[in-house]
């Protein structure tokens, strides 16, 4: 049986344990880390783990593992992915997985040195239904890719930015463009494959913090797709949508923070209904949730083979945010490729700085 870890006993760290318990005899959680002692007691006692460890150093140091989730807070995530790599230890960090291109760039490094693997949790890839689309665009059975939206139009309060950590560029690494949309247009890009070029906004517009609140973005893709992508934390109703219009069917979502097949339609066009047919041939219940993404991490394990979503998937949705806050604090078209080590963009998403920082 393989063996896990959990850094970082949050409220995140549930889904972890529940996607490790629902593995069954795949895996174990042996052991968690936090730096608040009670909390990780208490999770060790909810959860059945056995063992509770002050650092991960200790925990590397003491237990003989195949896995750790890290679950802290984003600006944690690359040196605690860092120290397991050291230990070639493999890595499933949570969204943002860095706070900039240049810290992707560097676990990329650390990587190649390692005999263990990072892989981010993006698991909304891994629900039947986005597989199955892939599966059919592949195919060739829903035609060229036209038209495409992706709106994460969710809402937090002035409360929940109280946490410290939420709310900056230090420690989160943006707004809703970072920490919220991510999963959306994550899927997003796994479906339509390589973006080309973006023109973006991104305003500050009730919440009182150094983020963005609201973002927005035009994206062309490299096989000529057009895409709205909406990221917002603003939004009483909230909802995550996405839709591909196709040449022969409209596919499209609406969820909050998972879907079944249950939240997905397909309407075809004229004399395509056979479009329908294929898609309802294949039927599941099962949420998209880290249990799909666990499952796949352990088939990936057992086959010898890189577990999914590697970083060079995770540099592809990271350069994305890059681009997106690029183009939105300088004005102009950004371009997949565009942004290296000579750009502010590179080292921090803030880049240049917020246009309402610079008006202070």
């Amino acid at each position: 049986m393989r063996r896990a870890a959990i850094v970082g006993t949050g409220a995140i760290a549930a889904a972890h344990a529940e996607a490790l318990r629902a593995a069954g005899d795949r895996i174990e959680l042996v052991a968690v880390v936090d730096v608040d002692a009670g909390r990780a007691a208490a999770f060790a006692k909810e959860w059945g783990v056995p063992r509770v460890h002050p650092r991960l150093a200790t925990l590397l140091d003491v237990e003989k593992l195949d896995v750790v989730h890290v679950c802290t807070p984003p600006r944690h995530h690359v040196p605690l992915a860092l120290e397991c790599l050291a230990a070639n230890v493999n890595v499933l960090v949570e969204k943002p997985p860095a706070l900039s291109l240049s810290e992707i760039d560097t676990l990329i490094a650390a990587e190649r040195g390692s005999s263990g693997r990072v892989a981010t949790v993006f698991q909304h890839r891994f629900g039947p239904a986005a597989i199955r689309l892939r599966r059919m665009i592949s195919e060739g059975v829903l035609g060229r890719s036209l038209v495409a939206k992706c709106d994460t139009l969710w809402y937090r309060g002035d409360a929940y930015f109280d946490v410290p950590w939420r709310g900056s560029w230090d420690s989160e690494g943006g707004g809703p463009t970072m920490g919220h949309g991510i999963h959306q247009f994550d899927l997003m890009l796994s479906v339509l494959g390589p973006w080309q070029e973006i023109r973006a906004l991104a305003v500050r517009q009730a919440r009182d913090v150094q983020t963005e609140d609201v973002s927005m973005a035009l994206v062309t893709f490299g096989d000529g797709t057009v895409a709205s992508v909406i990221n917002s934390v603003l939004s009483p109703r909230e909802t995550s949508e996405m839709r591909f219009d196709f040449e022969r069917a409209t596919v499209e979502v609406e969820h909050l923070y998972g879907y079944t097949d249950a939240h997905w339609t397909v309407t075809p066009a004229p004399g395509n209904d056979d479009v329908v047919g294929r898609w309802r041939a294949e039927q599941s219940g099962v949420v998209s949730g880290h249990g799909c993404q666990m499952a796949a991490f352990l088939d990936a394990l057992d086959s010898g083979e890189t577990p999914p979503v590697t970083l060079a998937d995770t540099r592809n949705t990271m350069e994305f945010i890059a681009a997106l806050y690029a183009s939105a604090f300088t004005g102009t078209v950004v371009k997949a490729g565009q942004i290296g080590p000579d750009s502010p963009f590179y080292a921090t998403m803030e880049g240049i700085g917020a246009p309402w920082a610079n008006a202070r």
